[in-house]
């Protein structure tokens, strides 16, 4: 039924059209929503070397200049970190107060992560587009921690990066021992003692390079950096005489050009959290034992309770020497975790 009964003339209606409906206004502003974003092609590109609570350092690659940029809206909520090859536009003279824009973030080769524990899954970026990972360990003062170093291989094998290790302070303690628990790993070694470190060697070995050097509070690693950098002037400290422990002095992670290369400083940090390292990832920063890992049954977990597991085996025959059990034990507590961390995810998605 029409709600127009057929005595009605349309003479009140043939005058309306679509103009005198009521427009409410915009308030977000006027201006049309476009999906549209500026292409940017006269942008520079440059690579991020420090990041300062929403400013970035970034060097130009056409000169080598040094701007301060902040990132664009049309970025969105995308991280900007150490390391990221970016696209800039504005004010490029790098005087002091201004500011450039990153408008573009270049895909990242390669990404170093770290949780704040094994439970974290939350993924803490440390640099974007490293090759090569030095990892510095004080032969005493504070002692070496064969755990923390295995924490760092299993991160540089998730993320595709070469380990070296670089064992400092050696005219304090014999190295020995400790290399020894790596002896069976196809891992690039280094020794430095005293205040002088071989820096000819050093710098020649990382040219060309982008190495990301991380390390215990105290282990020497920024003096390192200063010993290949001078101009860096990274703050260093001294390890407490009572606790062993070294003091923080780097508070953000800077990289800076060595040769044709970078060498990118991190603060010291004494717990290297693996939430998001899967278990393959873990075995395969374990060179010696993920070759034996081949003979073990499809499926083993290679934990202490695995059946059959051929690492076990080969640890008490003894193939891998005195080292063999501390190997073990130490892929294991890193597996334990990975399955601890995959049970309590699977328990909260039940309850």
């Amino acid at each position: 039924m029409s709600w127009l009964s057929d005595d009605d003339d349309d003479g009140d209606y043939a005058d309306y059209d679509e103009s005198s409906a009521r427009v409410r206004p915009n308030p977000k502003g006027s201006r049309p929503r476009t999906k549209q974003r500026p292409q940017h092609a006269d942008a520079v590109p440059g690579q991020v070397f420090s990041v300062d609570r929403g400013r970035y350092g970034v060097w130009l690659d056409e000169d080598g200049r040094r701007v301060v940029a902040t990132r664009a809206r049309e970025l969105g909520r995308g991280s900007v970190v150490t390391g990221d090859r970016v696209d800039l536009v504005g004010d490029l003279s790098g005087d002091d107060g201004t500011l450039a824009r990153i408008v573009r973030i270049h895909p990242r080769e390669t990404v170093l992560r770290r949780s704040a524990d094994d439970t974290d899954t939350v993924e803490r970026i440390i640099v974007a587009n490293a090759d090569q990972m030095l990892i510095v360990v004080a032969a005493a003062n504070p002692e070496p921690r064969p755990r923390l170093v295995d924490r760092y291989l299993a991160a540089a094998f998730d993320a595709g990066i070469t380990p070296i290790l670089m064992i400092t302070k050696t005219d304090l303690a014999d190295p020995g021992p400790f290399l020894e628990t790596f002896a069976g790993l196809d891992l690039e070694t280094w020794t430095s003692g005293g205040k002088q470190p071989p820096v000819a060697a050093l710098t020649a070995r990382l040219d060309g390079h982008t190495t990301v050097a991380v390390g215990h509070s105290g282990v020497g690693k920024s003096t390192l950096v200063n010993a290949l950098v001078p101009e860096a002037n990274r703050a260093v400290g001294r390890v407490n005489d009572a606790t062993g422990r070294g003091r923080h002095t780097s508070s953000s992670t800077v990289s800076y050009r060595l040769g044709s290369g970078w060498i990118v400083d991190t603060p010291g940090i004494r717990s290297f959290g693996l939430g998001h390292v899967d278990a393959d990832s873990i075995l395969a920063s374990f060179t010696d034992l993920a070759a034996i890992a081949t003979e073990c049954p499809r499926g083993c977990t290679h934990l202490p309770d695995a059946p059959d597991c051929a690492i076990a085996e080969a640890v008490a025959a003894g193939e891998l020497g005195e080292r063999g059990p501390a190997r073990l034990e130490s892929l294991q507590r890193l597996l334990l975790t990975i399955r601890d961390r995959g049970l309590a995810e699977r328990g909260a998605e039940r309850g």
